[in-house]
């Protein structure tokens, strides 16, 4: 399965690694996905999800 959340699906972004001399080389964003029980059911959703539903209730 890939790495995204189960509710607002966010995903791995792209983007590039500068080094000093400012050359650029492929890297990845990871979201940061957490296991979680909801209603009795295990889902995998991202920390930014676990923040809005602790303020919303």
């Amino acid at each position: 399965m890939s790495r995204t959340c189960e509710i607002c699906g966010r995903g791995t972004k792209s983007g590039h690694s500068r080094s000093h001399s400012n050359i650029a080389t492929k890297r990845k964003f990871k979201v940061n996905i957490q296991a979680k029980k909801i209603d009795g059911q295990k889902k995998k959703i991202c920390t930014k999800c676990i923040r809005t539903m602790n303020k919303v209730q």
